[in-house]
């Protein structure tokens, strides 16, 4: 018995220990496939993440050269000549901000767009002639429309120079002498500051402010002529406001310190530069495109050609029949939808002409590299991205100056009449351009910008994302612009129709329109 029970003993035990050896041997061979699948886990993350880093490294890659050959690469031949390997390692050096439309023109599909308007001014150019050979028996190229608007050009050249001289010698040494009263040697700062304030609020209203507009309004200059003095006198008075806007807190802050106040260099840098906003430097380039420049230039003569074109085709023959009978509500509804055509193109002309190509001339010739002078307002699903998107030159102006200043007045309490307030002063001061230019006072602009203007700016704001709010953007535009050509050319052809002998205050404020009923005048 006893060595039964020692044999059955020794064998229980060998299983047992057979069992515990099997486990551990078990456990073992799941630590060493365990061991093993991680490392090959790991080696395929590792490899898998250098994969994936190097693709991304490639894609970035990739991604910049396109941008930067987007940014650098010159237009086509059409619009400017090809740039040189020694100018484009310059331009490398110092990339400059481009407008969308350098992007835009090289998409064929753009550029056909492009290729359609040139095909309207051809059709524009062959139906004028036509018409006036059938008429007259004899080919007939007077541009009177032309000469007639852009008269009395020497005493605009003249005006224009003393504006400039003015803005150049007076607030820039007004500025430099206000600024060394506000160092330690001089017991009255405040007093000074109050003086040199009262001196340059006077020339900003006197200078800047009543003499342009006197010498337009006594010398009667014809409408284009205006403008150029007008747009000038507002571009100045808005430059001057930054340079001392931006250069008074700094003088201010540094008072105690000897510091360096901007040179005139860099002021007469500014009043050339293509921006409204004053700063000592600007990102530049180093190369200057002088094909670029005439191309530009000749672009912007002809979209004054084809301006005129659309004038004498679509505007002049009907509003100069219109203007014969009174208004009535057939009459305006037929004139306002007559008008969408010429309205539309006067938009996109004066888009093209003055934001794209003038600004781009002028900043190539600077060596000014921010081109970002507008962004795709074309977009716009809100009338509040449209304010921003289409003059972005303006809108910087009046969101630093006007909005914010307004903001930090009233310490950030009064958004909404900080919004009305930029939308008022931008009414104002485009019924002031349009008053003074075309002779007469119809504030049908400023309406348009205080009424609808406003509500569309909350109507349509910038939660409405889907194409069909841009499509009502649109539809409002081209409305908006009819109304004006109308309305507008109404009132010039009753001022040349029905002039007043003896007027009286009410009676200029009072448009014509609603009362003439002349005869045509040789005149437009």
């Amino acid at each position: 018995m006893n060595l039964l029970t020692l044999n059955t003993k020794s064998i229980e035990e060998e299983h047992y220990y057979r069992h515990i050896c099997t486990k551990y041997y078990i456990f073992y061979i799941l630590n060493i496939c365990n061991l093993y699948v991680s490392s090959v886990v790991q080696y395929l993350k590792n490899d898998l993440l250098r994969q994936f880093d190097s693709q991304v490294n490639d894609f970035m890659d990739s991604l910049i050269e396109e941008s930067a050959s987007l940014e650098l690469a010159p237009l086509p031949a059409v619009f400017s000549p090809p740039l040189s390997d020694r100018e484009r390692s310059k331009l490398r050096c110092c990339p400059f901000f481009t407008s969308l439309a350098y992007e835009l023109f090289e998409v064929n599909h753009i550029r056909t767009i492009y290729h359609m308007f040139i095909a309207l001014l051809i059709l524009f150019i062959l139906s004028t002639v036509v018409v006036d050979f059938i008429d007259e028996g004899r080919l007939v190229l007077d541009f009177d429309l032309l000469v007639y608007a852009f008269g009395q050009i020497p005493l605009v050249v003249c005006t224009w120079i003393c504006m400039f001289l003015s803005v150049l010698l007076a607030p820039f040494p007004l500025f430099h002498l206000w600024s060394q009263t506000q160092s330690d040697c001089y017991s009255h700062p405040s007093l000074c500051s109050v003086l040199f304030g009262s001196v340059y609020l006077l020339y900003q209203a006197l200078g800047l402010g009543f003499l342009p507009t006197y010498v337009v309004v006594t010398n009667n200059l014809p409408p284009a002529s205006r403008f150029i003095i007008i747009l000038e006198q507002v571009r100045l008075m808005m430059k001057v406001h930054s340079f001392v806007r931006e250069n008074v807190p700094r003088v201010l802050a540094w008072a105690k310190e000897k510091t360096m106040v901007p040179q005139v260099s860099q002021y007469l840098y500014f009043l050339f530069a293509p921006t409204l906003i004053y700063r000592d430097k600007y990102p530049r380039n180093l190369v200057i495109r002088w094909g670029y420049v005439a191309t530009k230039l000749l672009q912007v003569l002809g979209s004054l050609f084809y301006a005129y074109y659309v004038f004498v085709r679509l505007c002049i023959p009907q509003f100069r029949s219109i203007s014969l009978q009174l208004l009535d509500l057939r009459a305006m509804v037929l004139c306002v939808f007559n008008s969408i055509l010429p309205g539309v193109l006067v938009l996109f002309l004066a888009f093209f002409a003055f934001l794209h190509c003038w600004l781009n001339a002028f900043a190539e010739m600077l060596c000014f590299a921010d081109r970002m002078f507008y962004k795709d307002w074309w977009n716009s699903t809100s009338f509040a991205n449209y304010y921003r998107t289409w003059n972005v030159v303006v809108h910087d102006w009046l969101y630093h100056y006007v909005y914010r200043d307004f903001l930090w007045m009233s310490r950030k309490r009064f958004r909404a009449a900080a919004m009305l307030l930029v939308f008022t002063i931008s009414a104002v001061v485009h019924e002031y351009i349009l008053a003074v230019c075309f002779g007469f006072f119809y504030p049908v602009l400023f309406c348009l910008f205080m009424c609808f203007g406003i509500m569309f700016n909350f109507i349509l704001h910038d939660q409405r994302k889907g194409p069909i709010w841009n499509v009502i953007m649109w539809t409002s535009l081209f409305l908006g612009h009819a109304v004006i050509i109308c309305l507008y050319s109404q009132e010039w052809y009753a001022q040349q129709y029905c002039p007043l002998k003896e007027p009286s205050f009410f009676e200029l404020l009072k448009p014509r329109s609603w009362s003439c009923r002349g005869t045509p005048d040789s005149r437009l």
